[in-house]
């Protein structure tokens, strides 16, 4: 939790940026595993958390566009509660403690909230993603389940984007901090891997290494030898002679902040000549992105710069054929990397996913690609000094969608296929760091940079 100052700016900040109506936060419940006594871990909604600071569940908060009144709503604890969680502080002191001066009970939400409707007044809400939330909304606004995202406030939505997608220094300390618990989990995973060891092992290891150092992992950690699975979360293999381990985890900080990095390492710790050269261009490719990302260029730009990086290298291996320039405009390179380079970040993983990724991603000059690969792209706009976005290049031998290009003859003039087919077994290299948008250019978040090169990796890896 930052300091009071903070959530109340944010809140006038909010308030500069929209005309009428009344804002709407629903933060989060609880939520059961098998029975109601035995939940999941518990994460406050990162808008709600945001702008008021709180992450206590059952809470719900009001903001007045007119008269600026500000409200939470949450229930003070009762003898039982008190019997198993110890004593707790007020709503009314919770609420004070980010500049709120008033709180009710939360069964008083409704009230309010019918009342204004009644009135004629605009109620700004964002698209729910939890079930309760939507129980409530559907009860409290009438609003239809498979409504609720078409009639969510764009307006609202616009505002929060454009507010959470410059982070704060006080944000960017955080991101720092999370990046570090991001290494300290890569860097054990790279240290420990032995053959002969099943994947569980090191996700194990790593998801104790966010959990006691922060809150927990950013997302389930993804850890597989089978790396052309793009999120692959099955960990019950072997770690097996000549085959790439593909790492994709990061971390939570206490103050909800994410970091999210990938690494791909010999299962061995030694690669190949033939696995040097795809994880050499998937590196250039990385570095690449650094070089180039800084305010003014758009990260369509920049994936489009670093995809000529990578058509080039795999034109030098005889994958790719033809005009590198002609690669990239057809899109033909996007047959070994279907994703895009990126996304933003901050609170949550993927910043902002509940809002719409056309929201945080673009804007009216950047619209989202249809082509393939690139429209996966999830940041495409202008960057801004305090974008926190991902660089993440990755080749994949796939050979379910390389057979599928084959068939159909898409984009024949420039692979060749007959090479392919001898990379089916290859598995994919996925490379990511973090980055901030600085003054003029960008930096990597955390204190130190996971290992890159092939010699580095290696390097660490000996035992």
């Amino acid at each position: 939790m930052f300091s009071k100052e903070v959530y109340v700016n944010r809140r006038n900040a909010l308030k500069a940026k929209m005309n009428s109506g009344v804002l709407l936060f629903l933060g989060t419940s609880e939520a059961a595993v098998n029975y109601p006594g035995n939940t999941y871990r518990y994460r406050q909604d990162s808008n709600f958390n945001y702008f008021f600071g709180l992450t206590d569940p059952d809470l719900a908060a009001i903001i007045d566009l007119e008269s600026g009144e500000e409200i939470i709503f949450g229930n003070d604890v009762d003898i039982d509660d008190i019997i198993w969680m110890g004593p707790q502080p007020f709503i009314k002191d919770k609420a004070e403690s980010v500049g709120v001066s008033k709180s009710f009970p939360f069964a008083e939400l409704e009230k309010y909230v019918s009342d204004a409707k009644a009135k004629g007044r605009k109620v700004h809400f964002l698209p729910p993603y939890r079930n309760h939330n939507k129980i409530l909304l559907n009860k409290m606004l009438g609003v239809g389940f498979d409504q609720m995202k078409a009639q969510a406030s764009e307006e609202f939505i616009k505002a929060v984007v454009s507010l959470r997608l410059i982070k704060e220094e006080c944000e960017i300390a955080e991101l720092d901090k999370a990046c570090n618990i991001g290494y300290a989990m890569h860097y054990t995973a790279m240290k420990m891997a032995r053959l002969g060891m099943v994947e569980q092992e090191l996700v194990g290891v790593m998801e104790g290494i966010a959990i006691s150092q922060g809150l927990m992992p950013s997302f389930p950690i993804i850890l597989s030898q089978n790396g052309e699975t793009l999120h692959n979360h099955s960990h019950h293999q072997v770690l097996t002679d000549g085959r790439l381990i593909v790492i994709d985890a990061g971390a939570e900080t206490n103050s909800n902040y994410c970091s999210d990095f990938t690494r791909t390492i010999p299962s061995s710790g030694k690669f190949t000549t033939r696995q040097k050269e795809i994880y050499d261009i998937v590196a250039a490719a990385n570095n690449h992105v650094i070089e180039i990302s800084r305010p003014g260029i758009s990260y369509t730009d920049v994936h489009l710069s670093m995809a000529r990086i990578m058509a080039q290298g795999l034109k030098d291996l005889n994958i790719l054929k033809g005009d590198v320039d002609e690669i990239v405009a057809n899109g033909a390179q996007a047959l070994m990397m279907p994703h895009g380079l990126g996304h933003n970040m901050g609170m949550d993983v993927h910043d902002m996913e509940d809002l719409g990724e056309n929201y945080v991603g673009y804007d009216d000059n950047y619209k989202r690609s249809t082509q393939f690969g690139l429209g996966s792209l999830r940041m495409g706009k202008m960057l801004e000094k305090g974008h926190v976005i991902t660089d993440e290049p990755g080749i994949y031998f796939i050979p379910a969608l390389i057979e599928k290009w084959k068939n159909e003859g898409t984009n024949a003039q420039f692979i060749n296929f007959d090479v392919l087919e001898k990379y089916y077994d290859f598995g994919g290299i996925r490379l990511e760091d973090d980055i901030l948008i600085t003054d003029e250019g960008c930096r990597l978040l955390g204190s130190k940079r996971l290992p890159i090169t092939t010699e580095e990796v290696e390097r660490e890896m000996a035992h």
